[in-house]
C-alpha cells in the first residue's frame, strides 16, 4: 500500500503532459505534521497540489463504497477532515474545503458517476440566448 505513491509517480513522470502531476501523486500521503510518507515532508515542504489532493482523496475514500464498508456521508467526511486539520491536513486548505457546501460535493459526485438527470427538474428555467 505504501508503495502506491512512488509507483504512481514513476508512471506519471514519463507522460509529458502529466509530468507536473507526478509530484502531487508522490506527495499526497505526506502529512502536514511530517508523519506521512514516503518522504516525511512537513508543512509547506509538501507541494500545495498534494495538500489539496490529500483532502480530495480522503473525501472520496470516506464517501465512496469500499469492499470493507459502505460509503459515509459528506458530513462524516467533513468532521474527519476537520479533526485531522493540523496533523494530516494543512489547516488553511481545510478552512477553504469547509466553505464548500455539501450540495456542491453531491452535485459533483453525481456528474462524475453519471447519475445527473439528462434534463433540468421542473420549475428550473434553462438559460437561453435571446434571439435576434
Amino acid at each position: 500500500m505504501r508503495e502506491h505513491c512512488e509507483r504512481g509517480y514513476h508512471i506519471l513522470r514519463k507522460i509529458p503532459f502529466l509530468n507536473e502531476a507526478a509530484e502531487i501523486v508522490y506527495a499526497h500521503q505526506e502529512h502536514y505534521d511530517g508523519r506521512g510518507y514516503p518522504r516525511g515532508l512537513r508543512g509547506n515542504a509538501i507541494p500545495i497540489g498534494a495538500r489539496i489532493f490529500a483532502i480530495a482523496d480522503t473525501l472520496d475514500a470516506i464517501t465512496s463504497d469500499r469492499p470493507y464498508r459502505g460509503a459515509k456521508s459528506f458530513d462524516v467526511a467533513r468532521l474527519e477532515i476537520l479533526r485531522c486539520s493540523g496533523t494530516q491536513f494543512d489547516p488553511a486548505v481545510v478552512e477553504v474545503f469547509l466553505k464548500i457546501p455539501n450540495e456542491l460535493w453531491i452535485e459533483l459526485r453525481s456528474e462524475i458517476s453519471g447519475t445527473t438527470p439528462p434534463f433540468a427538474p421542473l420549475g428550473v428555467e434553462e438559460e437561453t440566448t435571446p434571439s435576434r
